[in-house]
C-alpha cells in the first residue's frame, strides 16, 4: 500500500513510501531536499520493517533544526504503526 507524508521543518516537502504485503518498507522517495542523500536513505531502509527504521532514524537532527529528513521518515512510519 502507498503512503504520503507531508514533512515539517525540513528541506524536503513530502515523503512517499510503500509498505508491502509482508509489512516491509519499500520505494521510499523524498520530494525536495538533498537528492543524493535522500535517495541513499531510501535504498538503505528498503526491505526493513517500519519499527526498525524508526529505531535507527528517530531523533536525528539536521544542524540546528529540531528534526531532519530521516527523522521525518521515522515520524511518518510511527504514524503508520499507530
Amino acid at each position: 500500500m502507498k503512503y504520503s507524508y507531508v514533512t515539517r521543518g525540513t528541506c524536503s516537502r513530502q515523503i512517499d513510501y510503500e509498505i508491502d504485503e509482508h509489512g516491509y518498507v519499500r520505494n521510499v522517495s523524498f520530494t525536495g531536499g538533498c537528492n543524493g542523500n535522500l535517495k541513499g536513505i531510501g535504498v538503505l531502509v528498503d526491505g526493513l520493517k517500519p519499527a526498525q527504521v524508526v529505531e535507527r532514524l528517530r531523533g536525528i537532527k539536521c544542524g540546528v533544526k529540531g528534526t531532519s529528513c530521516p527523522d521525518q521518515l521515522a515520524l511518518a512510519l510511527e504514524q503508520h504503526l499507530s
